[in-house]
């Protein structure tokens, strides 16, 4: 069994496309899993509903899955994600100019989507994913951890305490998850927890579309962490001149 997984997409098109392409070179797949954040945030969140999509309509809804993620929450919602209260003034100032450049993308974002893109991911949120590897086990699709699309336990960095807490309440073997935008292939207690990175807005590796491959052979597991290149510079100038709201701002994030 072949599964591709990919995550946090974040409407950036030309990252999107590179997967893909990289998807078309690598073979065949029997699933393809997408984890969510599929819009917000980047530049082109219609074109990347659009095309998920389109994908999912000409695979089939069984062998294609999208789930949502907190972003696309957002999006459909209105909510935003938690903060902490400020301890001073200076961290008030920020906190504001952040929330007014992230409020402002995401509006415009909205303005973006079709009411099949909204729709797409108004039935996406919150879910889950579960299959079973044959000779292997349990596999489950998640965005950050299970009933939770905001929490960071699941970071490479996270103690094994809070990690294998955020898997207490599933079973399984293998948990493949997004949110953090941070490539992963941890053991976690009795799970095996794979993070492929993020397609549109990597903080590991900027400049390049992350996904993974997953293949198994006779109940044994290998994992590919794949990078795709794309180009950076032409993606912000082509987002500039559809109007994005706030353009250095999220060059900051794609540059790294």
């Amino acid at each position: 069994m072949r599964i591709a997984v990919f995550a946090d997409i974040h409407g950036n098109l030309p990252a999107l496309n590179a997967v893909l392409a990289d998807m078309d070179a690598a073979g065949d797949f029997d699933l393809v899993w997408c984890l969510g954040d599929l819009a917000a945030l980047g530049g082109q969140p219609h074109e990347c509903a659009r095309t998920l999509l389109q994908l999912q309509e000409a695979r089939g809804e069984e062998k294609f899955k999208i789930i949502g993620g907190n972003t696309d929450r957002y999006l459909v919602t209105g909510e935003r994600m938690p903060a902490n209260a400020a301890e001073n003034a200076d961290e008030l100032n920020a906190f504001r100019e952040g929330s007014r450049r992230l409020n402002a993308v995401i509006a415009w974002n909205l303005e973006q989507l079709e009411w099949a893109d909204y729709d797409l991911l108004r039935g996406i949120i919150g879910r889950e994913i579960r299959q079973d590897a044959p000779g292997y086990g349990r596999v489950i699709g998640i965005h950050a951890i299970p009933g939770d699309d905001e929490s960071l336990a699941l970071r490479p960095d996270s103690p094994d305490e809070e990690a294998a807490d955020a898997l207490l309440d599933r079973e399984g073997r293998l948990a493949l998850c997004g949110h953090t935008h941070l490539s992963l292939d941890r053991a976690v207690g009795a799970w095996r927890v794979i993070n492929p990175g993020s397609v549109g807005l990597s903080f590991g590796n900027p400049g390049l579309a992350e996904w993974a491959l997953l293949e198994w052979r006779d109940g044994a597991l290998n994992v590919d962490l794949r990078r795709a290149p794309y180009d950076v510079t032409a993606t912000l100038k082509a987002w500039e001149a559809l109007g994005y709201p706030e353009i250095d701002w999220i060059a900051q994030r794609l540059l790294g």
